[in-house]
């Protein structure tokens, strides 16, 4: 229970990428080999901007979702020819948190949004930081904790209708939500978007970043023309290949199964643990496959390592962050109370859960949490 940290690979995602492999050509050579690597590069570029309803030119390949974060906003900033203002949420992933604090440094402003009590960003509060200073947005599109689904829709609307000429650009992290929401730019109306193959049962390894067409980007790693002139180095294209086939297998109508084995057990988690709390919202504004609970009382660490040895594998939060002692900067954010910081679980569901596997966590968990109890004498 742990498919928002990463996913398995598919089968036929892992014959292609086998397949692929036998492409050694490098894509930028002129000779036959190159060539067929350089088809199957383009043809799998193809694939993913259809899926995206893009072209194939505002397509670039990553080697994972946080670099391509990093090279939209760094990317964005480098090209300025003075510090200016970007707005984003106090809930985004460190991969996002982390290059803006790097631009603060450098002269920035940061501009943090009010989300409520479930994670939801604050419109109004929106739309009154909007300011001609302002150069990017930059929202997560499925909270990878929490769950909370932002109006990706309404928040594009209201950066748009700031202005045509010298309006903010829109950055969308959509590395959870591909597998489960909307992911047509032009539909969201975001210039910016980002997503990663591990997460939709592809490769690790592999990702994109949406840039449409006339942003300028100031690549990160220096080089080569590769990508377009945005990223520097011999394109992975077994990865690539394994990404274009994973895209291909993505049917919306999992999500409804996935919803519904969430939903059992957010309706079943209290009449076994009738103190815990659910973090986030409850119904369409959350994630399909995203459970997200706080336990008083207990830490994160004793309770992974507890489930995990009833073959239960979950995680307390982001995997990026899960050395961290700190409590999640996202429960924080949006308001949970300090004896709920330390007990979070996360649940992630996917392709593969059962409803027998969610009846298995509803049976173990009262359990591990008593066992817990008793051995740290925790009332």
């Amino acid at each position: 229970m742990d498919y928002a940290a990463s996913t398995p690979i598919e089968p036929s995602v892992r014959r292609e990428i086998d397949k692929a492999a036998g492409l050694y050509g490098n894509p930028s050579s002129f000779n036959d080999m190159g060539r067929l690597a350089r088809n199957k590069l383009e043809e799998s570029r193809q694939s993913v901007a259809r899926f995206l309803g893009a072209k194939t030119d505002e397509i670039i390949f990553t080697a994972s979702g946080s670099e391509a974060n990093s090279l939209a906003i760094l990317g964005l900033a480098n090209k300025q020819s003075k510090p200016g203002e970007i707005i984003t949420t106090p809930i985004e992933h460190l991969s996002v948190l982390e290059p803006l604090r790097v631009l603060e440094k450098r002269g920035w402003k940061i501009t943090y949004l009010k989300v409520n009590l479930e994670g939801l960003v604050d419109l109004n509060d929106l739309k009154k930081k909007l300011n001609p200073r302002v150069r990017l947005v930059s929202i997560i599109y499925a909270n990878n904790e929490i769950g909370t689904i932002q109006p990706i829709l309404k928040i594009s609307k209201l950066i748009r209708s700031f202005g045509v000429t010298n309006r903010p650009l829109f950055h969308v992290d959509a590395c959870q939500a591909a597998g489960y929401l909307e992911m047509n730019v032009n539909n969201l109306g975001a210039d910016l978007m980002t997503f990663n193959s591990s997460k939709i049962y592809g490769p690790r390894g592999i990702a994109v970043l949406y840039k449409k067409s006339g942003i300028g980007l100031a690549p990160l790693i220096l080089g080569g023309n590769q990508e377009h002139g945005f990223r520097a180095g011999t394109e992975n294209l077994p990865t690539i290949a394994g990404l274009a086939a994973a895209i291909k297998l993505i049917n919306k109508n999992e999500s409804e199964k996935t919803t519904r084995l969430r939903d059992y057990f957010f309706d079943n988690i209290f009449k076994v643990l009738p103190d815990i709390k659910i973090n986030g919202p409850v119904g369409n504004l959350r994630l399909a496959n995203n459970i997200n609970i706080s336990i008083p009382g207990i830490s994160d660490e004793q309770l992974l390592l507890e489930l995990d040895k009833y073959g239960i594998y979950a995680s307390s939060g982001s995997a990026c962050t899960s050395h961290s002692v700190e409590p999640s900067h996202v429960l924080k954010a949006i308001g949970v109370e300090k004896k709920y910081l330390s007990g979070a679980l996360r649940l992630s569901l996917g392709r593969q859960t059962t409803k027998k596997e969610i009846d298995y966590a509803l049976e173990i968990l009262p359990k591990a949490v008593a066992d817990l109890r008793k051995r740290y004498k925790i009332i």
